[in-house]
């Protein structure tokens, strides 16, 4: 079994507080992928520094290829605590999960971890073990693709307590509310900000406390194939649809620009069809190839796609707002939607002929220039954390 892992979070300042008291690290090694979760004591920037330090501690090591339980043993023994009381200045909670689908969860002082598989909320068996004098919450299990894992600070749990919610959101109450708003295939990140968000709504948009919800998926390998632009060798054709249709069932295909949806359709013998459903006004409508997912016009639409993307690459401003325009029916709304819900992986085939109708000099250099296009959209997608791979005609 090899599987991987789609990691994202949203966190909330407290109110007033220009640093966040909560850190988030994601660390991607050979053999496994990693999150960090740490939430400093109190708020600002004594917060953030313990916060940080923690998860620095955590990520430097665990990149170096130290095994998690010395990894938790040194962060135990590093971390001042309160002097009067003994607690720890900063709580965590930290994920790995193996790619042969081993797990491993270490929890230390904050909430429990939120884990649905299959529809249904599922509960770890729970070891505690002593580290340093410190009680840490152990969990060993198997992975499947499928398998969500919601992590959270305690400001979730805190989220209109006194005011909204008299003793808080019970964790019970966030599970719940999680599962109910949980569906295979949405990014991690969208539920993130979904608890996030609500959790904001809970302290009347002025957080007592430092929230972080950071949620991974399991999933297997997904790959999209993307093509635009006509070879520069009309000889080359037929090799670039060719490799375009390669892989099984389970790859995702988009055809992006007219010409290379004409040279798709002729080279596979399948006719092409034209929506008269335009979704959007400033883009021109959608194609139909069988066997093709999405058939798109190319410089306009790709030039939304890209811009898309880079909302979607900065988590701390994204919101249910940012998803409603996800979720329209348009062209490159789709195309976004289906690059960052449905793959982990790209594989662009970039034809490089000259189309005069992109050299009119009245057009911006970012659409009159499709390779530079196509650097922008992969510079979009690897800062969203996909990988990326080129083929040139």
């Amino acid at each position: 079994m090899s599987i991987t892992t789609e990691m994202a979070s949203r966190s909330l300042n407290h109110v007033g507080e220009i640093l966040c008291g909560d850190a988030v690290q994601f660390v991607h090694r050979d053999d496994s992928d990693i999150l960090v979760l740490a939430d400093g004591m109190g708020s600002g920037v004594r917060a953030n520094m313990l916060s940080t330090l923690t998860s620095q501690i955590f990520g430097k090591m665990l990149e170096e290829g130290a095994a998690l339980e010395d990894c938790v043993e040194t962060v135990v023994d590093t971390l001042p605590a309160d002097p009067l009381t003994g607690v720890s200045f900063s709580t965590f909670t930290v994920l790995q999960i193996f790619h042969d689908g081993r797990g491993i969860l270490f929890e230390y002082e904050n909430p429990g971890c939120i884990f649905i598989r299959g529809g249904e909320l599922v509960r770890i068996p729970r070891n505690e073990q002593l580290i340093s004098g410190k009680a840490i919450n152990t969990y060993r299990f198997t992975a499947k693709v499928g398998d969500t894992f919601l992590i959270m600070t305690d400001g979730t749990v805190h989220a209109g307590l006194g005011s909204l919610m008299s003793f808080g959101w019970p964790w019970e109450e966030i599970a719940d509310f999680a599962l109910r708003g949980h569906s295979e295939g949405q990014s991690p990140l969208r539920e993130a900000v979904r608890i996030c968000d609500t959790c904001n709504d809970l302290y009347g948009g002025a957080p007592g406390d430092d929230t972080t919800v950071a949620c991974v998926h399991v999933t297997g390998q997904k790959r999209l194939h993307l093509m635009t632009g006509p070879a520069r060798n009309r000889a080359d054709d037929e090799r670039m649809v060719r490799a375009f249709m390669s892989g099984d069932g389970t790859v995702r295909r988009i055809v992006s620009g007219g010409t290379s949806a004409s040279i798709v359709s002729r080279v596979l013998k399948r006719p092409m069809t034209v929506s008269m459903d335009y979704g959007d006004s400033d883009l021109p409508p959608e194609g139909h190839i069988a066997g093709i997912d999405l058939v798109t016009e190319g410089v306009l639409t790709l030039a939304r796609v890209i811009q898309i993307l880079k909302e979607y690459a900065d988590p701390e401003q994204v919101g249910e707002a940012f998803f409603r325009k996800l979720d329209e029916q348009n062209p490159a709304s789709r195309v976004a939607r289906m690059i960052i819900e449905d793959c982990t992986e790209v594989r662009l085939y970039v034809g490089t002929a000259v189309n005069a109708a992109y050299q009119n000099p009245d057009l911006p250099l970012e659409l009159g220039l499709r390779m530079n296009l196509t650097k922008q959209l992969s510079e979009a997608l690897e800062a969203i954390g996909k990988k990326v791979e080129h083929e040139y005609y």
